[in-house]
């Protein structure tokens, strides 16, 4: 399997059918399994992973946002991680001599597997997630929410 990157449709009744679809994918039940019907009318039971990677690109298809799907195990260049992550790629690089995200070396270009870079963003995610909640708890236990309940005065 290689990269392929999918474009949504232009706006018009292709559009206006994704998101009708999304918003059917977005109601239905977890813990049931969902069926794909083949065009010869045969039913396929989708694992609820597939399932929850089609709600996943129907919804953002929807909003007019394009999909690339690759497979786990492919390996980015050092510029294709940090775009990925958001990050420039000499922080990128930063991070790898670090050890926080593995790394191997294919001649003189460091190489890093996909789901090394999703795990390593997830996890910074929710390091941050964290850290913002301990802020507001600080916050409001120092009565700093309390303050923002009071208009500023007028001068």
């Amino acid at each position: 399997m290689q990269d392929q990157t999918v474009l949504p449709p232009d706006a018009g009744e292709e559009q206006n059918l994704l998101g009708a679809l999304a918003k059917q994918l977005a109601r239905d039940e977890q813990g049931e399994h969902a069926l794909l019907l083949g065009p010869d009318g045969s039913e396929i039971e989708l694992p609820d992973p597939v399932f929850q990677a089609l709600r996943d690109v129907v919804s953002a298809m929807s909003q007019g946002l394009a999909i690339t799907v690759a497979p786990h195990n492919t390996m980015l260049t050092t510029q294709e991680a940090a775009d990925l992550l958001g990050i420039s790629r000499p922080t990128l690089i930063k991070r790898l001599e670090a050890g926080e995200i593995p790394y191997v070396l294919h001649g003189r270009h460091r190489k890093v597997r996909l789901k090394d870079v999703v795990a390593y963003r997830n996890h910074t995610w929710q390091e941050r997630e964290e850290a913002l909640d301990e802020m507001g708890a600080a916050g409001q236990e120092a009565g700093f929410h309390d303050d923002t309940l009071q208009p500023l005065p007028q001068e």
